[in-house]
C-alpha cells in the first residue's frame, strides 16, 4: 500500500503528514491560498451530483440512501432516504484547516454516512460549510470550530459511526486522485482503541484529528463500489 497517496479530507487530516514532499506542499499552497469563486465548487447538473454520491457505496446501500447535494447558499436534501445511510459529495473543506489543498475546487469526494455518523459527524462539515460559504478564513473556521466543541454546540459522535468511500471517480487532491476504495470508521479522540493500524501488512491506516476530536480508522477494500478492482498496495 503506498501511504504516501492518502487524502486529506476530513477524513483524512493525516494527509500533509504520510503525504507530499515539502514543496509539493508549498505549490499547493500557493495554488490554493483562498477560496476560489463558489461556481467553481459547484456541479451544475443536480442529477450528476446524486448520481456521483450514490456511487460512495455499493449500489444495495447506497440506493435507499438519503442523498444531499450542494448549492450556493449550503447543502441541502435532493432525495429521501429509506435506510438511514446520507451520500454527498464532500468538498475540499472537508480537510482540517492547515491542509495545503482546503481550497482546492477541484476535489470531489463521494461518500455515504451510517446512521450513527450522520448524526453525529455530519454536522461539523455541514457547520464547516456555512462558514466557507459566508466567507471565513481557515483561521477563522478553526477558531469557530474549536469554540463550537469548547461550547459542546456539536453532538458528541456516536458509537458505531463510519462511512464508505468506495466511488472510483473520486478526487481526494490533486497528488492521491482516488486513491484506493475504503471504509472508514470514526471513533472518540478519548477512546483509545486497538486495531493494529499503521503495521506494515495491515490494511488498516489510524489517522489522529484533534481539530474535530477524533480518530478515524480506514480500511482498504479491494473493490469499488462498481465491482471492479481497487489497488490495495
Amino acid at each position: 500500500m503506498n501511504r504516501h497517496r492518502i487524502s486529506g479530507l476530513a477524513f483524512f487530516p493525516l494527509a500533509a503528514c504520510l503525504g507530499a514532499s515539502v514543496q509539493a506542499r508549498t505549490t499547493a499552497h500557493i495554488r490554493y491560498a483562498k477560496m476560489a469563486p463558489i461556481a467553481q465548487y459547484l456541479i451544475a447538473s443536480r442529477k450528476a451530483e446524486i448520481a456521483l454520491a450514490r456511487t460512495a457505496a455499493p449500489p444495495a446501500i447506497a440506493s435507499r440512501a438519503a442523498v444531499m447535494v450542494l448549492e450556493r447558499t449550503g447543502y441541502k436534501l435532493a432525495a429521501p432516504g429509506h435506510n438511514g445511510f446520507l451520500c454527498l459529495v464532500e468538498r475540499s473543506w472537508g480537510k482540517s484547516t492547515d491542509s495545503s489543498e482546503f481550497w482546492n475546487p477541484k476535489v470531489r469526494a463521494p461518500i455515504c454516512f451510517n446512521a450513527a455518523a450522520a448524526k453525529s459527524y455530519v454536522p461539523i462539515y455541514l457547520l464547516k460549510t456555512k462558514w466557507v460559504l459566508a466567507g471565513k478564513t481557515k483561521p477563522a473556521i478553526a477558531r469557530a470550530l474549536a469554540a463550537a466543541f469548547r461550547q459542546q454546540q456539536l453532538p458528541r459522535l456516536k458509537r458505531g459511526a463510519m462511512c464508505y468511500m468506495m466511488s472510483a471517480q473520486q478526487y481526494l487532491n490533486d497528488r492521491a486522485k482516488n486513491w484506493h476504495s475504503h471504509v472508514m470508521f470514526y471513533v472518540p479522540e478519548s477512546e483509545d482503541q486497538s486495531w493494529g493500524a499503521n503495521q506494515p501488512g495491515s490494511p488498516v491506516i489510524a489517522v489522529n484529528d484533534p481539530q474535530e476530536k477524533m480518530k478515524v480508522y480506514m480500511v482498504l477494500v479491494s473493490h469499488w463500489s462498481d465491482g471492479k478492482p481497487s489497488p490495495t498496495r
